[in-house]
Order: structure tokens, then sequence, then C-alpha cells
């Protein structure tokens, strides 16, 4: 019963004899799902069974990040309706079991395809039919009711806007260690063009397909990573899923290549097959993918703060650093022609 940083299996296996009799017995077993940037993942077995546990990183945690409550909390509200998620088996807010806040879930069955290579082995087609479960299921996200499944507390979607671009700021200053070209006119531009919100629903914060499970069907068998899911307009998940396709041509190393595989809709496919099957007004969009742009510079300055002090514990650490000022000036980018176009 080998440790990995992070999690104490003897501890773990206490907790869940009592949380979840019978869910794991006999000697555990585990790995650390490699990828991860963020919240630490872990596989962890007893030989026969296999769950997955999740917790915050080892070190630098910002305010408001890594929250396994309300991770835990968004995916178990989520359990009946379409939108697909894992079971959740249990959680524990106490530290003294492992170090940190974690949860117990279900391992789902699927592939989360992150580059293009890996979708091209499915055909032009079938990366067509993944690319649009992917847009479909977050129709569905979106057309959840949060008062219907006892959410309608999990945010304040008024000012959400207002506060996801101060929020930001916020976070990039907390983990910046270097001057960053176009950090400060790219957050300027941002808090002076917000626009009126497009409704307030379920926010998944990180939408993108590697943080989805696709299965043999090509459908998407769960999603996971709601650890910045809220309230708030859902074009900001929208924006934020074209952006992480976009990274292919803005950072390479950042993120995905998906959007190169053969077959892949464009970005124009994207937003008018979402337009069409919610019905929202996609008008504002430019602004979200702006925001989207220096919400993931600020995510990847905070993964780059913790890689330097030792925190960040896997591979694929050592180049983060790169993207964030190639993220910066896209947002600028697309901030400045927002501005061109008249608001109505």
């Amino acid at each position: 019963m080998a440790d990995l940083p992070g999690l104490d299996l003897q501890a773990l296996q206490r907790f869940l004899a009592d949380a979840t009799p019978g869910l794991l017995d006999g000697r555990l077993h585990a790995e650390m799902v490699v990828g991860g940037k963020s919240n630490l993942t872990y596989v962890v077995s007893d030989g026969t069974r296999e769950v997955v546990v999740r917790r915050p990183p080892l070190g630098h945690v910002l305010a408001t990040a890594h929250d396994m409550t309300r991770e835990h909390r968004v995916m178990a509200a989520l359990a009946e309706t379409p939108v697909p998620v894992p079971r959740m088996y249990a959680a524990s807010t106490d530290t003294d079991v492992i170090g940190a806040p974690f949860y117990v879930m279900e391992r789902v069955t699927g592939t989360p395809y992150r580059t293009a290579e890996e979708l091209n082995l499915l055909g032009p087609q079938r990366v067509r039919a993944t690319a649009d479960a992917v847009t479909d299921t977050l129709v569905e996200l979106h057309a959840v009711r949060p008062d219907d499944v006892g959410l309608s507390d999990f945010g304040k979607p008024d000012g959400y806007l207002e506060r996801q671009v101060h929020r930001w700021r916020r976070q990039m200053e907390a983990s910046k260690s270097r001057e960053l070209a176009g950090e400060e006119e790219l957050h300027q531009r941002l808090a002076t063009a917000i626009p009126e919100s497009s409704g307030a629903t379920i926010v998944h914060g990180d939408y993108r397909m590697d943080n989805t499970l696709i299965d043999d069907a090509d459908h998407v068998a769960a999603v996971l990573d709601w650890e910045m899911a809220t309230l708030g307009d859902p074009l900001a998940d929208v924006a934020l899923m074209l952006v992480y396709q976009a990274l292919a041509d803005v950072a390479p190393g950042a993120v995905s290549t998906v959007s190169r595989a053969t077959g892949h809709p464009t970005r124009a496919d994207i937003v008018q097959r979402y337009s069409e099957r919610s019905g929202r007004d996609v008008s504002h969009l430019a602004f979200h993918e702006a925001l989207a742009y220096y919400k993931l510079a600020a995510i990847l300055e905070g993964i780059y703060f913790r890689y330097q002090h030792g925190q960040t514990v896997g591979a694929g650490f050592e180049d983060i650093g790169a993207s964030t000022e190639p993220l910066l000036a896209a947002g600028l980018a697309v901030i400045r022609n927002y501005h061109a176009v008249p608001k109505g």
C-alpha cells in the first residue's frame, strides 16, 4: 500500500470503511492520473474495483480555487439530469484525513481526447460526431434550471461578468512573479467593455473536450473537472471552449490541438450549432473570448508559480510559463476588434 504525494492510502481506507462500507475491500493501490495541471486526481483500486479520488494541489492554492465541496456538490446535483457526470460516493472537508478536502467518485470509462493525432484515429465522420457531442452536452448543461436541481444558491449570477473580470485580475496578481506584456491593457479593456448578461445558468467554468470522457459510440460519457463551476453567463463556457480549440495556433504547448483533427468543426460551425440548439444570442461572444484568454493566462501563471516553487507534481510543467504572454496577446487582438463592433 504505497502512498503517493498527497494521498495517504491507509487514512483513505479508514475513511471509506466508515463512509461507504464495502466500496473497496482489501489492500489499496493507487496511481496518479497524468495530465492534470490543477487538482490532483488518483485512481484507487482494491484489485477488483476502481474509484477516483480528487484533492487540491499540494501547495499555493488561490482563493476560491480548488473547492472540492463545490465540485462534489454540482456533480451530485446533476446526477438525474441529461448532463453525464460520474456517480459521487463520498466527500470530506476534514483535512486530517489526507491533508486536504477530497471526494471519491465513480471511475467512468472513456477517452479524454486532447490531441489531433488521437482524434484522427477515429476518422473525419467520428471526429465531427465527437466534437458535436461536446457542444450538445454544453447545450444540455445550460438548459438545466438551477432551482430544479437544488443549486439556486450555487452562485450569484447578477454581476457575474464584472466579478469575473475582477476575480481573474486578483488571481493573476496573486500568482504573478514577473512582468507580463499586455496584461494591464487587456484587463483595462475588459473592465470597460462588459456587455449585458445573456442569462444565468450553471456554468462549468473549464469546459473543453479533454475535460469530457468520450465513449466508443462517440457520446460524452462524463463531464469532469467542475472545480470552477458556478451560476453565471453561459457564453463564458462557449467562449472558453472556443479559446481552448484556438490554442493550437496561439500557444501550442498550452492545452489542446483537437481543432486540427480532420473533420473537426470550425469556430463558426460550433457557434452556429450552439446558438441554434440553445436559442441563445451570441452577438457578444467576442468579449467572452477575450476574457477567456485572460482567465487562461491567469490559470497558467498560477501553475507556473507552483511549478517554480516545487508545489506541483507530475511531468510537463517546465514550459508552461511560456504560454502566458501569447494568451494575453490573443485576448488583446479579440477585444480590440470587439471595441470596433457596435453593441445593440
